[in-house]
């Protein structure tokens, strides 16, 4: 496969979502009411050329800065524009020639219907793989979004590498994306088709938890994820019995830990985030009760003080006195295995 073969699918094979074989490139229908307002706000024709996966917007979002890795026709970018706010700017980045027509055709429409004064979006044609030849500044975004576009990446760690340079400290990547329960054989790769529905491209994975440690986020954090069903049988046949997941992941640029420590920290949400008055979903295993003292690991600690979300927390603890591994995000020690007379405790396996 190759970045022609790509642009090809999605320029000119695809002509809308409808074009679509698989559901792997579809958004689930549970939207948040606030994300269904914002695109009520795109326009018709920007919709229609949509072929993302998943879900996009972070809490907390009022005056950032957002790069939108894999753009397409603009439809994350316009929803996103309308959190930011007015002071806040989304920068859109496609290599594909014909969905950027589309997204720059709309931008004063958008921006009308918006009422903003003028636009706070803008597209940059490139390759996701290398952002360092766009005029992007080391880094100078809050956050970064991508919409299932990673999978049809050449270069997937390098789209981390260049992700994790623009990210200002204490940012963070997320992005929903089509991942695989095992790595998907080479002549797989090589189907146009396949690849171009953003399942034979799909990272195992581990593969992606190694890649995302290897470029510098250090803890990957698992916000939500859903089985995919292929929904069609030639195709079904084809990638059989590899299994197919659409997740969402969230990776921060911080000084992380490789484990989840204890340091006797815990956290008090306010409440204060909008459109989240009862609790705050930081991650799958992180669903925080406003009012509530929540014993947190350091690096949980971390990801909620030294970010956007630090004025939405009380902080109970520092990092003075270390109480070994966290359990509570199910870390154990390797000695814990051992029985009481030392000796290792019967296994199985190698694992």
């Amino acid at each position: 496969m190759s970045h022609a073969d790509v642009q090809d699918y999605y320029g000119k094979v695809l002509q809308g979502s409808e074009d679509l074989k698989t559901n792997a490139c579809c958004s689930p229908d549970d939207l948040s009411a606030e994300l269904k307002s914002a695109l009520s706000n795109v326009h018709d024709e920007v919709l229609s050329r949509y072929y993302g996966c998943g879900l996009i917007a972070p809490d907390v979002l009022e005056g950032a800065r957002i790069l939108d890795l894999g753009s397409g026709s603009g439809r994350d970018v316009y929803a996103l524009a309308q959190f930011v706010g007015e002071d806040g700017f989304v920068v859109g980045v496609d290599m594909t020639e014909e969905q950027l027509v589309v997204a720059r055709r709309h931008q004063d429409w958008h921006s009308e219907r918006f009422g903003y004064a003028q636009s706070n979006v803008a597209f940059h044609q490139g390759y996701i793989e290398k952002l360092d030849e766009l005029p992007l500044e080391d880094a100078s975004f809050d956050v970064i979004v991508s919409n299932c576009v990673l999978n049809l990446a050449m270069d997937k760690p390098a789209v981390l590498r260049e992700a994790y340079r623009l990210l200002k400290p204490g940012g963070e990547m997320y992005f929903s994306d089509v991942y695989a329960d095992r790595r998907v054989p080479e002549a797989l790769r090589a189907d146009p088709v396949l690849y171009g529905e953003c399942l034979s491209g799909a990272l195992y994975w581990n593969d992606f938890e190694y890649m995302a440690r290897a470029a510098g986020f250090a803890d990957p954090r698992l916000v939500t994820h859903r089985a995919l069903t292929v929904e069609n049988l030639e195709l079904e046949a084809k990638v059989a019995p590899i299994k197919f997941i659409s997740a969402t992941y969230r990776l921060f640029k911080l000084d992380l830990e490789p484990e989840c420590e204890d340091y006797g920290q815990a956290v008090i949400y306010k409440g204060t985030v909008p459109g989240a008055p009862h609790e705050f979903v930081l991650d799958g295993g992180h669903v925080i009760e406003t009012g509530r003292v929540f014993p947190v690991c350091g690096n949980t600690f971390k990801m909620l003080a030294d970010t956007r979300f630090a004025p939405h927390f009380e902080f109970i603890g520092d990092f003075s006195t270390h109480y070994g591994i966290f359990a509570g995000c199910g870390g154990t020690s390797p000695f814990d295995t051992l029985t009481d007379s030392g000796a290792p405790a019967a296994s199985g396996g190698c694992c």
